[in-house]
């Protein structure tokens, strides 16, 4: 009986060496393209993939969406050339640690490192004096807030806010439930390093999935997009660093509710209700009791956690409806 323990310990661990050094997945033509209409700029000695193109002549608008955890900025793929046809220049980039970005470990990474990541982006495209209006959905949304606060204050090198659209982020820690392995990782000192390398494309749909409404899954091959994203240069590797903006939200909760509630730019809200991580109607109450000065748009009963992926149509005109009334 020892003798058969004892072969199969010594099968399994160059099986597990092997496994737990998987390459990353080849990017999808899909991925390619997105990859390759982007570029690259520096940012404290690590490449920041950013994507910015130029739409409809004549207008100086300009608007910059921040993608949410653990995707990038291809999550915007679906409602980017709509977007082309109102703005003169959308923006969007892959956060530190994200997409097609550098993920240096170790490194803390923060909500704080990722705004000035944003604010080094718009300053580096010359925009600096340039209203910018902010789209931005989960992890993104937090930035936004932080973005906001320093424009409030008059940070030095702050953006110059004309609007802020939310969506479906956990900006109140107290309404926010988060997955149980994102709660693994992101305390869990000990499990953390194994479980980042043991997560595998079967466990990452299956999460992924949990927090996509039933009649909204993604296709075969928009998981494997994401997958494809957060494997890019290790990525799985600095998901438990990157959680610890969840504990960030709860340590700097006034500063970023604060700057949401004290603000007077123009602010909105799109919200799929049927978002497991911001459970309705909880959240929206305490938005709705919260931020007076915000509107807001709920979708339609089935969407859920990524509203511009489930149900673009619906995220643009709320979106246009918006940034139309001022």
């Amino acid at each position: 009986m020892r003798e058969w323990w004892l072969h199969v310990g010594l099968i399994c661990i160059p099986l597990i060496a092997v496994y737990l050094h998987i390459p990353s997945p080849q990017l999808s033509p899909a991925l390619q393209k997105w990859h390759n209409a982007g570029k690259f700029f520096n940012f404290r000695g690590s490449k920041i993939y950013y994507r910015d193109s130029y739409g409809v002549l004549g207008s100086s608008d300009v608007v910059i969406l921040l993608h949410g955890f653990p995707t990038s900025s291809y999550d915007w793929y679906k409602i980017w050339e709509p977007l082309n046809q109102r703005f003169n220049r959308v923006i969007t980039l892959d956060f530190l640690g994200f997409g097609f970005s550098d993920k240096p470990r170790p490194h803390r990474y923060s909500i704080f490192e990722q705004a000035s990541v944003v604010e080094a982006l718009v300053s580096y495209l010359g925009l600096i004096e340039q209203r910018i209006n902010l789209l931005s959905h989960d992890y993104g949304d937090t930035v936004a807030l932080e973005l906001l606060y320093r424009s409030d204050q008059n940070r030095s090198g702050h953006l110059i806010i004309n609007s802020l659209c939310l969506s479906n982020g956990g900006i109140f820690p107290e309404t926010h439930y988060p997955r149980f392995l994102q709660t693994l990782l992101k305390d869990s000192s000990f499990l953390s390093p194994l479980l980042t390398r043991l997560t595998n494309y079967m466990l990452f749909s299956k999460g992924i999935g949990d927090v996509f409404g039933p009649y909204t899954q993604p296709t075969d091959a928009e998981y494997w997009d994401m997958w494809t994203g957060i494997r890019f240069n290790d990525g799985n590797l600095v998901m438990d660093s990157i959680l610890q903006y969840i504990n960030q939200r709860s340590k700097h909760r006034e500063r970023w509710v604060g700057a949401l509630t004290s603000t007077f730019i123009p602010l909105h809200i799109i919200y799929g209700p049927l978002d497991p991580v911001n459970p309705h109607p909880q959240f929206i109450r305490l938005y709705q009791q919260l931020v007076r000065r915000s509107t807001i748009s709920v979708l339609d009963e089935h969407i859920s956690h990524y509203p511009q992926l489930e149900d673009p149509t619906g995220f643009l005109n709320s979106y246009f409806s918006f940034i139309n009334s001022f």
